[in-house]
């Protein structure tokens, strides 16, 4: 199922697991670097939830402040996946940190066609 506007997948299920990967990344990774610094700690949540909210691919979200090719907002969401993993299985025990690796794979499963149309070139992203 596609957005007709603008030939965006729907990407409703994705969104939701990955707010929730994000979630878990806000708060794993300044856990874990806190035992380290509170200067990484800050560091992390800044640049885990401020470089998302400033880089991003028009037509994918709606206020971009800084626009960006859909490959860096993919990367962007890689970052904050691989860094719920990391971080979960730094901080907390295992069975914290095991589902927090299957949600992090479900995500990627569930975001691959919003990652291949963020991909594609931005001419054939706007025709659909």
């Amino acid at each position: 199922m596609t957005d007709t506007a603008a030939g965006r997948p729907d990407d409703r299920t994705a969104s939701a697991l990955r707010f929730a990967t994000e979630l878990v990344a806000w708060v794993a990774a300044p856990w874990a670097l806190s035992t380290y610094s509170w200067t990484l700690a800050v560091l992390s949540v800044v640049m885990l939830i401020g470089l998302p909210t400033v880089f991003a691919t028009p037509g994918d979200k709606a206020q971009v402040l800084v626009a960006v090719p859909g490959r860096v907002t993919v990367l962007l969401v890689l970052l904050q996946l691989v860094a719920a993993v990391v971080f979960s299985w730094l901080a907390w025990s295992g069975w914290v940190a095991a589902p927090v690796t299957v949600l992090a794979a479900v995500t990627c499963f569930t975001e691959w066609r919003r990652w291949r149309w963020l991909c594609r070139p931005e001419p054939a992203r706007a025709a659909g």
